[in-house]
């Protein structure tokens, strides 16, 4: 069973096709009439033909061989010919993608190299690869599939070619090659698309395709000529019939034993025989100038043993090589037809159909009622390819970073940000608006359009919020796996941060209580009598100015250095996190067991997706970045106050993303932005939402996310809805589970006009950044015509490009045509964007910049805490960092009852702590939570499981 699985030559060409050796004999008027039952004037080599399975049509067959000297000029200037077509095709193709280099791969049963110089030569004079795969002789069907599926998902491979005995050719064996790739066109696919007379986009049997080939080059035209096919059925006397009927020709098929097998060979211009056995007929029944071409099968089922002797022979005459060389020329085409998937392919995007009802029905009804398309269907719409898609079930899926590298040098689409107003506890509907927004633009106005949002925590999910999915007929659906769980990613970050939390207080532990040498022993064990040191060890030497690489040379002073790293408890900056809302977890003591020795330490746990891990992970722009961050991260400091990382602990590395906006930068990630924006192509929108009010999650999406991922937005939507701006003129307080008070249900216009001061404000700050402002004016039923009216003549005199109205919740994407038309507009204009600030300015200016002119305050206070820790950031190197304040949402303040636009406040810094692995500085202003807390009636109590339809209920 040896070489089952492994490559049995990789050479320059990557090794050879086991080729079938043809023979073909072409009779004329001068007299090349071959006789075959003249066995002396016939030889016939046992030659084993391959065939393929990647679904582009073409069978196995194998040919013998009548050499006649005369033969020679005829087949080779048709090799000649296609050698050289294929250079200059293989030339075009590199000019744009020098690296590339098209490989054929022969799946063969033994090691027989007969065949193997033979097509390496053929594919050295074109400049192709050929690998060589040997399987055990009495290898299985499922060994083939098994080597037949690696290699149709090896993007280097672009034709494979099954040299194998016919027994082991099944349908399944076929069938299992990627049409793309069957360039011996074996599979059901290719041979119905030549019946069908379509072979744009598959490939035709090379044995076949020499016929034709050595056909058209005959003295005579072939159009109105009669053709005979002699032999058993089977795909490859099927594509024969077609092609040269596709050619004009007429066509009859005939078996040996028929009794008009003498007429119709002697009324036919070309016979071609397709026979296994040694058949033959009288030389009489053939007309002088008769082509007779000789497919004859060398398969040799019966007779395995005579494999070794049956390559003898250099090469077969005709149809041998030219069948050849036109496979090599199909490797060609499949490697351009693969380059231009590669390259960006216009959507093909079929909306699902909406028929919204009215009254609008619960957002789980509605997500029940829709059947989402399938993940693999919408990938294909839009461009993906299938190994750019890892799927989880049947309606969501992860997408592969390698579509970055496949389309960069696509230019970007148009970046849209959905920003708000200071809102209610309720929200108001930012995911609702990104969503409506982005059903406008693909579903109405025909434009590619992404929406990239944030993973719902299920702590606002449990707690407050119950959902973040948007809502009515603006929703991702299924709503119930966006809201739970989705691909696991938050539960990825919480198991890495808890496990450096878990690394921190272990290391912390050993080190109090073994000596240098017992350390070194065990952070550098003998494994087999050897010891070494492990990658994240070397790079630990190397910070520490160690330039070894035994473990044995390290003194005693450098074995101090590598095993302490002296951690300060009272230092310890990191922190556990978990994914639910628990007031009790914000302090809370460890190491109280009597296994810890009395190594006990106050701590607390931080909301999960407050977790820097999460930052890095919405922030990175590729895996090697990820893992520079992660381990750039610091886990607190050593007693000489120097920062200690998480590659001094070793970095653990998971592979998306949902920070929150008060505490962390609340972005989705900036992987999936560019990812969007490469797929919907230039003129096609990406539309993603930062959290919050655009105090919060705009200011952070604009200094933060964009100084790391080098894009520029280019226009902002606002949403701002009736019912908070009429809270921000002097609204009573709203309440999450409690009625709305009649102020907010009947008209009010000068609450409305009173509260216009905060979507001013925040027209305003979009504007410090230089990007202009459409405001999306969230309707709710409550609503009447002139407070819209109103809303929208005070955004535009207060600055905004435009102000429309949206009824996405209630319509679905018809119900925001108007505002995609708008942001459609406003997009292609130029703007200005800029930063808020230098990067060079220090911590203090820096928080003070934002104090005053985004929030409106008139200063900062520092507390001594805060005071002290910026010193020690400034020490220790990292005062050039952006800022995250984490702040109130509920207030432009830092004091959540203060609505409208507050003024002549003074912003307390009670805390700062920095996320160096993500990249920046973290304040917390005033009495701002990393844990929320659950409130007294929490969503859970409405959350149910429904064991009758295992269906999930109570869920927004």
């Amino acid at each position: 069973m040896r070489l089952s699985v492994a490559f049995r030559h990789v050479h320059r060409s990557h090794a050879s096709i086991r080729r079938a050796r043809a023979g073909v004999q072409v009779l004329n008027s001068e007299n090349r009439l071959i006789t075959l039952a003249d066995k002396s004037a016939v030889s016939y080599p046992w030659i084993r033909e391959a065939s393929s399975t990647s679904g582009t049509g073409e069978t196995v067959t194998s040919l013998k061989s009548h050499p006649r000297k005369n033969d020679g000029p005829l087949y080779q200037s048709a090799v000649s010919d296609i050698v050289q077509k294929c250079r200059d095709e293989l030339k075009a193709i590199r000019e744009t993608n020098p690296d590339l280099k098209p490989t054929l791969a022969i799946i063969q049963a033994g090691e027989d190299d007969g065949l193997l110089e033979v097509n390496k030569k053929m594919a050295g004079q074109i400049g192709l690869n050929v690998m060589q795969i040997c399987l055990p002789r009495q290898c299985t069907e499922d060994e083939v599939i098994d080597e037949i599926l690696r290699l149709n998902e090896d993007s280097r491979v672009h034709g494979i070619f099954l040299h194998l005995p016919q027994s082991f050719l099944s349908r399944s064996v076929r069938n299992a090659i990627k049409p793309q790739k069957d360039v011996d066109g074996v599979s059901d696919l290719n041979v119905g698309r030549v019946v069908l007379g379509d072979q744009r986009d598959g490939f035709a049997s090379p044995v076949a395709g020499a016929v034709l080939e050595m056909l058209a080059r005959h003295d005579s035209p072939l159009i109105g000529k009669m053709a005979v096919l002699v032999g058993v059925e089977g795909p490859l006397k099927a594509t024969i019939q077609c092609l040269l009927q596709n050619n004009g020709m007429m066509v009859q098929t005939c078996q040996w034993s028929s009794k008009h097998l003498q007429k119709q060979i002697m009324d036919s211009d070309v016979v071609i025989l397709l026979e296994p056995d040694h058949k033959s007929f009288p030389p009489t029944w053939i007309r002088p100038g008769v082509a007779v071409i000789n497919l004859s099968s060398a398969l040799m089922e019966e007779h395995p043993d005579s494999w070794e002797h049956r390559a003898e022979v250099e090469s077969g005459a005709g149809v041998g090589p030219l069948s050849a060389a036109l496979r090599m020329q199909h490797v060609v085409r499949s490697s351009r037809r693969w380059i231009q998937e590669q390259q960006y392919q216009p959507w093909r995007l079929r909306p699902l159909k909406l028929q919204p009802l009215s009254p609008v029905p619960s957002d789980i009804e509605i997500s029940r009622a829709q059947t989402p398309k399938p993940i693999s269907q919408l990938a294909q719409e839009i461009g993906l390819l299938p190994e750019e898609l890892e799927a989880y079930g049947n309606t969501k899926a992860k997408v592969h970073l390698s579509l970055l590298n496949r389309l960069q040098h696509q230019p970007n689409g148009k970046y849209v940000l959905v920003a708000g107003i200071t809102p209610t506890p309720l929200g108001e509907g930012k995911s609702t608006v990104t969503t409506g927004l982005v059903q406008a633009l693909s579903a109405h106005l025909k434009l590619n359009s992404f929406a990239c949002l944030r993973q719902p925590s299920q702590g606002p999910t449990f707690g407050v919020k119950g959902g973040a999915a948007g809502g009515g007929y603006a929703q991702v659906i299924p709503m119930e796996e966006f809201n739970l769980h989705l691909t696991g990613d938050i539960h990825a970050i919480t198991a890495a941060n808890n496990l450096v939390a878990a690394a921190i207080d272990a290391r912390i532990l050993h080190e109090s209580t073994q000596s240098d040498k017992a350390l070194y022993r065990r952070l550098v064990p003998s494994v087999n009598g050897v010891r070494c040191f492990s990658p994240i060890q070397m790079a630990r030497l190397q910070r520490l100015g160690i330039n070894k690489s035994d473990p044995s040379d390290l003194t005693p002073e450098e074995v101090r250095a590598f095993v302490r790293l002296d951690l300060d408890p009272e230092k310890v900056t990191w922190q556990r996190v978990v994914d639910t809302n628990d007031r009790f977890l914000r302090k809370i003591t460890v190491g109280q067991a009597n296994t810890e020795k009395g190594h006990a330490r106050q701590t607390q746990f931080d909301i999960a997706v407050a977790s820097e891990i999460m930052a890095i992970l919405a922030l990175t722009d590729g895996l090697a970045d990820m893992r520079a961050r992660l381990g750039r991260m610091v886990v607190g400091s050593n007693r000489n106050g120097q920062p200690i990382t998480a590659d001094d602990l070793g970095t653990p590395v998971f592979v998306h993303a949902g920070p929150f906006a008060n505490i962390a930068h609340g972005n989705s990630s900036v992987l999936a932005d560019k990812l969007a924006l490469k797929l919907v192509g230039e003129e096609g929108f990406v539309v993603t939402e930062a959290g919050f009010g655009a105090d919060i999650g705009m200011e952070k999406f604009f200094n933060i996310k964009c100084r790391t991922s080098g894009l520029k937005p280019d226009v902002v939507v606002l949403v701002a809805t009736v019912r908070a701006l009429k809270m921000h003129g002097g609204g009573p307080n709203v309440t999450a589970g409690v009625p709305l008070p009649k102020e907010y249900i009947n008209e009010n216009l000068q609450l409305v006009a009173d509260g216009c001061s905060n979507l001013k404000k925040q027209i305003q700050i979009a504007h410090l950044f230089g990007v202009p402002v459409v405001v999306a004016l969230n309707v709710f039923k409550t609503d009447t015509q002139a407070e819209i009216e109103l809303v929208c003549r005070i955004a535009e005199a207060s600055g905004a490009s435009a102000a429309v109205q949206c009824h996405h919740w209630s319509r679905g994407g018809r119900g925001s045509v108007e505002l995609a038309q708008a942001v459609k507009k406003v997009a292609s204009q130029k703007n200005n964007f800029q930063f808020l600030y230098n990067l060079q300015d220090s911590i203090v200016e820096k928080i003070r910049t934002i104090a005053q002119k985004v929030y409106g305050a008139d200063d900062i206070e520092l507390s001594p805490e805060a005071q002290a820790k910026i010193d020690y950031y400034n020490q220790q190197g990292f005062g050039a960092l952006p800022i995250c304040m984490a702040k109130t949402h509920l207030s432009l303040s830092h004091m959540p009852e203060k609505k409208g636009v507050p003024t002549g406040f003074i912003l307390p810094i009670r805390d700062i702590r920095a996320s160096i692995g993500a990249g920046f500085i973290y304040p917390l202003v005033g009495t701002m939570s990393t844990m929320p807390g659950l409130p007294t009636r929490p969503c859970f109590y409405d959350i149910d499981l429904d064991p009758v339809t295992e269906e999930i209920k109570g869920l927004f």
